[in-house]
């Protein structure tokens, strides 16, 4: 039996809005020197980051599939997408559904054992990553990616002349067999794609929208007082011990009260789950005579291992992790916590319930720190390394409108004036 051929799958994908319009990319390389065999990208249309990963990895598996496909090979898949290694490494659950199919399928493509999973940093998987942007913008167009007007290859440093050939196989085996993976591709495409209007990753907005006269659908979002974890800074999330509210964050939560109390403006009011937030809206609630609905989509990040810790703590004990964490919204916490990522799919998601439920009133939403940021960051389209560039305070304020047109306003950010 010949020896495995041994190949690196490069893959990305990426969602401008997540969700939004998403693409995927994938490339196949000699190892030896890094040689591309074939490549692969596609628009998806509307999905999240992690879908488009997974799809961008199903891809280069099947890439390597129809380029031998009676060759045994050994292949190293190279991602900057911690959550879909380590899934797919089986180190951490699989919790969304969404996931489950897509691991399933990218299981299935080439013999088990054949396959490992790396990660690397995002500016290693330039290839991959352009890939995926031009199949984005080549949806944007309403067009398919063409792999003859493709610069990924050329934008990506290879080594010098003269470095050594793979010797699995005359360089003619390899180009054949990418020409195999072309020809199919372009057999299964259509002659035409019909044009498609212009895609945005949010809706315009600025001096030249006309103007939407509506009420608009406004969420006053209140984070929750202190608990006794919040002075030390730790970790507290939805995985934890679900601490209650200290002393100063009953203090906290009655003069929120009076604030909304005076203002007279509150009409519902809707919480996280959590205990803090369940005590901070109640307190509200009493003051002002209103009912409390309860919305999943508003807890707080799942922190997995590191529920408890400080970040000192965290560096200590999960210091790669964390640093992979801090690079990227779809790296999830040590132990299988939520990414950013998935966190903003089921905030976007809570959002979108909530405007349909609560058009043209005013709502107050208790919740966490990360769903504030969330919910700041897709009104305002900013990326998502903007999480760690806002100051959140116990017991702040922050308030958004979301009017019938689709365009949202940030109206307030992080007050406190109530406390002082």
């Amino acid at each position: 039996m010949s020896a495995p051929r041994k190949l690196v799958v490069e893959a990305d994908g990426g969602s401008r809005g997540n969700p939004g319009p998403a693409g995927y990319g994938a490339v196949v390389l000699d190892p030896l020197d890094a040689g591309t065999l074939a490549e692969a990208a596609e628009y998806i249309g509307v999905a999240t980051n992690n879908v488009a990963e997974y799809r961008g990895l199903i891809a280069g598996l099947k890439a390597v599939k129809e380029l031998f496909p009676d060759t045994p090979v050994e292949v190293r898949v190279r991602m900057d997408s911690k959550l879909v290694v380590e899934q797919m490494s089986g180190r951490w659950k699989i919790k969304h559904p969404d996931m489950k199919p897509l691991a399933a399928e990218a299981a299935s493509i080439l013999p088990a054992g054949s396959v490992t999973y790396e990660w690397i940093p995002r500016a290693e998987n330039k290839h991959a990553d352009r890939l995926a942007n031009e199949a984005m913008d080549a949806g944007r167009r309403g067009e398919r990616w063409d792999r003859t007007s493709s610069t990924a290859e050329l934008d990506t440093p290879r080594p010098p002349a003269g470095s050594e050939p793979s010797p699995a196989g005359p360089p003619g085996d390899a180009v054949a067999g990418a020409a195999k993976v072309r020809a199919a591709m372009a057999a299964a495409r259509p002659a035409a794609v019909a044009p498609q209007p212009a895609l945005s990753a949010s809706p315009q907005v600025g001096w030249g929208t006309a103007p939407d006269l509506g009420a608009p659908a406004t969420f006053v979002l209140l984070r929750h007082g202190e608990t006794a974890l919040t002075p030390e800074k730790r970790f507290s999330g939805s995985g934890g011990s679900d601490p209650e509210l200290s002393e100063t964050g009953r203090h906290q939560a009655a003069r929120a009260a009076e604030a909304f109390a005076a203002q007279g403006a509150v009409q519902e009011i809707v919480t996280s789950p959590l205990r803090r937030c369940r005590e901070t809206a109640a307190a509200v609630a009493e003051r002002l005579g209103l009912g409390v609905s309860v919305d999943e989509g508003l807890r707080e990040t799942d922190f997995g291992a590191w529920e408890g810790l400080t970040f000192a703590e965290v560096r200590e004990r999960y210091g790669s992790d964390l640093t992979a964490w801090l690079a990227s919204p779809d790296a999830a916490p040590t132990g299988g916590g939520e990414s950013f990522a998935e966190v903003a799919e089921r905030v976007a998601a809570a959002r979108d319930r909530l405007i349909a439920r609560h058009a043209g009133r005013t709502v107050l939403l208790v919740t966490h720190v990360t769903p504030v940021k969330t919910l700041v960051r897709l009104a305002l389209g900013a990326p998502p390394e903007s999480l760690f560039r806002m100051e959140l305070s116990p017991a702040s304020v922050s308030t958004v409108a979301y009017y019938a047109d689709g365009n949202p306003s940030l109206r307030l950010l992080n007050d406190t004036s109530h406390l002082r």
